[in-house]
This record gives structure tokens, C-alpha cells and sequence, in this order.
């Protein structure tokens, strides 16, 4: 942790970084706000009758979480990522598995996520439904603890339309490939993977902004640094400190964490954008969105201005949050997270270490 002193920026750097920085406080969205449809079956008061408490239980425990470890709250943001992304806002990413379906937690894509996180997740719920019952999904809770990781961290704060089931269905291996892309592909390949998503450039370059919390690994950057030469759109000094950390192809099965973004690792702000700015990402799904000439001024812009950047993450975020969400009689209330009910359990997780895919 903390890696954020070893590189090196240069005197042109910190200029350009200096400008683009504004000061902004903390951004509270109203529902007001450029607010996506609500799916039907969705509501903004869905638990006041019956959990009118749920987010204050959520988001203090959360508060007691993150005290004793700050990571854990980029590891809750991309549960929800990776559970959205494949499926559906529906839970499935939360399963175990059973005698016959492999969790998805042993995909590829996934292998980075943080069991703590997961338990989080579990102890969650269980404080939910020890107060109000089996009422609340843990797709909701998956929702609103991403939400309050974002906000715990000083990011926007937002309303979230509430009343998701979780799913009974676990995706394929093949279904989660197609869904996630990996940290090696461009921005021509990410637009390709997520429209039908309907997720417009700006949707895009907005996810995106989540690397702005959290840590990876040096298989997420193997292509940049062990190719026919280091990638030339990475800043040399960046170049140089990650090859101490990831000095060959051997090392990229290795446990070596380092952050996200080095200038603030543990905020959630604008800097992941400066960092493009300066050809300092880590991905080439990063820096890609500087170089591509279709999201360049995008980045740009959110560099400049970190309100402009949180209204446009919280209007992606909940339109992802409603993602073929399950409704109504749809699904089930879960009474385990990692588990369906009425299921004879037989966890396949954890059984397989594997290569890094991207962040946690």
C-alpha cells in the first residue's frame, strides 16, 4: 500500500496537474439529476415500510469496515461491476456453487475479487434480516454497499432505486468472457464488448473512473511492459517503477499489489483521469481512452473538472445498477448470500488459485 511516493513525476507533470485539479466538495445528487428511467418493479421508497433502516445498517457498519481497512470498499465497488456486467444486478456473482455449477467466482475475470469482500457482503445481509427480516435481496445490498463505498471515500452520493431479487441462475464461463473485458483490450474493443449494454462512450470513459480507487496485479499490465518493447503511450518513469515490481513475465503470477492510482489510491476522485492525462494508467484499457481520439476529450474534461465526472459516474452507475434486474416474483430473497435457498449446499469456492485478470 501506500506506492504512492515512488514515482516520480516530473516538474511538467505536476504543472499540468496542478492546472487541471479544481477543488470540488463532495457531490450530493438529487433524484433530480439526469436520473436513467426506473425499471418497473423499482422504487426510491421500496424498503420504507418494511426496512426502513436498511441503508443506515449498511452504511454504518461499512463505516466500521472501512476504518480497519480502506481497500475493502474498491473491492465492494467491483462486486458490483462484475455482478451487473454478466447476468444481470442479480446476485449471481455472490454464489458458491454447487455439486454441479462452478461459481462464478472461479472465472477468470473474477479470481481478483476479494473473498473478504464477499463476507462483507454475508455479515451484511445478516444484520439486514436480523432487523427486518428476510425482506431485502443481497442484490440490493451488493447495490448500496458499492454506493456507499463510493461515497465512504469521498465520491458522490446518490439515491438508488431499490426492490432487485437475486437471481437463481449461475452464468457459464463463456458468459462471463463475453461480459467482462480484460485490461489488455483498447477502446475499440471495450465500446464493441459493451453496447449491447447500450452503454454510450461516456458511460464508457465514466466506468472507467472506478481505477481511481482500488489495486491490480502484473498480469493486468503484461502486455504493456513484455511485449516487443514497453509500451510507448506509458509515461518511463511509471514504465520503471512497475518493472521493479514486475520485472519479467515470470512475475505475473506473482501476489504483488500495486494501486490503482498512486496520487490519491484511497479517494475517489478525478485523479485517475490526470493520470491519463499524464500517460500514467495502468491498463492499456486506461490509457487507451487518452490515445483513442473518440474518448480523449472526455478524459480531458473530467480531468478538468471532477463535478462534470461525478454527475456523468452516477448517471452510469444507475443505469448499470438496473440491469436486467429481476422484479416482482421474479427470483428469490435470498437467505444466504452465497447460496440459493432450498439448495443442498456444496461450495466449489475457494478450490482454484489462478492467473490475475484485472482489479480489486
Amino acid at each position: 500500500m501506500g506506492c504512492d511516493n515512488n514515482i516520480g513525476v516530473s516538474l511538467a507533470s505536476f504543472v499540468l496537474v496542478s492546472s487541471l485539479l479544481l477543488l470540488s466538495p463532495i457531490l450530493y445528487v438529487s433524484e433530480a439529476q439526469n436520473y436513467p428511467p426506473i425499471v418497473k418493479g423499482l422504487s426510491w421508497d421500496f424498503y420504507d415500510s418494511i426496512c426502513p433502516d436498511v441503508e443506515h445498517i449498511i452504511r454504518n457498519h461499512l463505516k466500521k469496515v472501512f476504518k480497519e481497512n480502506v481497500g475493502l470498499a474498491a473491492a465492494l465497488l467491483r462486486i458490483h461491476f462484475h455482478d451487473c456486467f454478466v447476468l444481470g444486478c442479480e446476485g449471481s456473482i455472490l454464489l458458491d456453487g454447487t455439486a454441479g455449477e462452478t461459481s462464478e467466482k472461479l472465472a477468470a475475470p473474477n479470481l481478483n475479487l476479494r473473498r473478504e469482500a464477499f463476507k462483507i457482503v454475508n455479515d451484511l445481509r445478516k444484520l439486514v434480516h436480523s432487523r427486518c427480516g428476510r425482506v431485502v435481496s443481497c442484490a440490493d445490498i451488493v447495490a448500496l454497499a458499492a454506493r456507499d463505498a463510493v461515497h465512504l471515500s469521498k465520491g458522490p452520493y446518490y439515491n438508488i432505486p431499490l426492490g432487485r431479487r437475486d437471481g437463481v441462475r449461475i452464468a457459464t464461463s463463456d458468459e462471463i468472457l463475453a461480459d467482462l473485458p480484460p485490461p489488455s483490450f483498447n477502446t475499440t474493443l471495450i465500446l464493441i464488448t459493451l453496447a449491447p449494454k447500450n452503454f454510450t462512450t461516456t458511460d464508457v470513459v465514466a466506468l472507467s473512473g472506478a481505477h481511481t480507487i482500488g489495486r491490480s496485479h502484473c498480469i493486468s499490465i503484461a502486455d504493456r511492459l513484455f511485449g516487443s518493447s514497453i509500451d510507448p503511450t506509458m509515461d518511463p518513469e511509471l514504465a520503471q517503477h512497475l518493472l521493479k515490481l514486475c520485472p519479467d513475465l515470470a512475475s505475473i503470477n506473482s501476489t504483488t499489489a500495486f494501486m490503482m492510482d498512486p496520487r490519491t489510491p484511497n479517494t475517489f476522485d478525478n485523479k485517475y483521469y490526470i493520470n491519463l492525462v499524464n500517460h500514467q494508467g495502468l491498463f492499456t484499457s486506461d490509457q487507451d481512452l487518452y490515445t483513442d481520439n473518440r474518448t480523449r476529450d472526455l478524459v480531458t474534461k473530467f480531468a478538468a473538472n471532477q463535478t462534470f465526472f461525478f454527475e456523468k459516474f452516477v448517471e452510469f452507475m444507475l443505469k448499470m445498477g438496473q440491469l436486467s434486474v429481476l422484479t416482482g416474483d421474479a427470483g428469490e430473497i435470498r437467505a444466504n448470500c452465497s447460496a440459493r435457498n432450498n439448495e443442498t449446499y456444496f461450495s466449489t469456492y475457494p478450490v482454484v488459485e489462478g492467473k490475475k485478470w484485472a482489479t480489486y
